[in-house]
């Protein structure tokens, strides 16, 4: 995966470069999107794209470009047929350090890579997750893709030193969302429970499609948040984002999740979310 864009050119990856007074780098001042690329294909452009465009909205950030067109020659360039193209925007470069951004006429720093990863095949679909919860005491416009992942990177970690998986975020006992993903579950009655759209979570592409695939399954859909107990009480829980689609949770807190292997639907709404993916993409070829 040689080959990146930065402002326009496409370069070798060791000679992209961008200045130490670029905001991104000093105040976490940027956007970002991940797009998953299956079979060469982009997976819900569009939707990355209108997100992508919100967030740049919600922080006054002026910048436009041919995103498809950007990500689409990263595919091709580097020939990648699974994995992911990530995208970054920030507000661009000042003169000096300084709280208070530029005029807005300054030109944003754009750069995007092309990463290798496998998605359709990972074994975790098989063993599924196990993840524990700790506060979110993350900054409360958690609706806005930025860079801010600091936190997350150390919940993150976290996980890494106790010998699971991920992390479940939560307030007041609340679960949010995963470091990386929405979080979400079913009851044993066939209810999903899935936070609703707000400022303390990410509005996840991938969870679009897989409430779409959900509610053609007849299952009932329920957005709204939901506690520790009910989770640890599911008869299965499961992620969603860009790197791992549809991931089933088995265990929370030490806590096994219905039988303690990937549920049956969670299974289903996975094979049916891939089939819709693979057809999309064959209808583009």
């Amino acid at each position: 995966m040689d080959l990146v864009y930065l402002n326009g050119d496409y370069v070798p990856r060791l000679s992209a470069k961008i200045s130490v007074f670029d905001r991104g780098l000093l105040f976490s001042d940027a956007v970002y999107e991940v797009v998953s690329v299956i079979d060469g294909r982009l997976v819900d452009m569009e939707r990355h794209v209108t997100r992508l465009e919100r967030s740049l909205g919600e922080l006054s950030i002026n910048a436009f470009a041919d995103w498809m067109a950007i990500s689409q020659n990263l595919v091709a360039e580097n020939k990648l047929r699974e994995g992911l193209i990530y995208l970054q925007v920030s507000r661009g470069v000042m003169d000096e350090r300084e709280y208070r951004w530029p005029a807005p006429d300054t030109a944003p720093t754009i750069f995007a890579f092309a990463q290798q990863r496998v998605l359709l095949e990972n074994p975790m679909a098989d063993s599924g997750m196990r993840i524990i919860t700790r506060p979110d005491l993350r900054w409360q416009r958690c609706d806005i893709k930025t860079t801010q992942l600091l936190y997350a990177s150390l919940m993150k970690m976290e996980a890494m030193a106790a010998g699971v998986d991920d992390v479940w975020m939560t307030r007041d006992d609340m679960i949010t969302e995963g470091t990386s993903q929405n979080a979400h579950i079913i009851r044993e009655d066939g209810v999903l429970i899935s936070h609703q759209l707000d400022c303390r979570i990410l509005p996840g592409v991938t969870r679009i499609e897989m409430l779409m695939q959900a509610k053609s399954m007849e299952l009932t859909v329920e957005e709204r948040a939901f506690s520790i107990d009910e989770a640890k009480n599911a008869a299965e829980a499961f992620v969603t984002s860009s790197t791992l689609l549809i991931m089933p949770v088995v265990e929370i807190d030490g806590h096994k999740i219905g039988d303690g292997r990937p549920g049956e639907r969670t299974r289903a709404i996975r094979q049916n979310y891939m089939a819709a993916v693979q057809k999309a993409s064959s209808k583009l070829n």
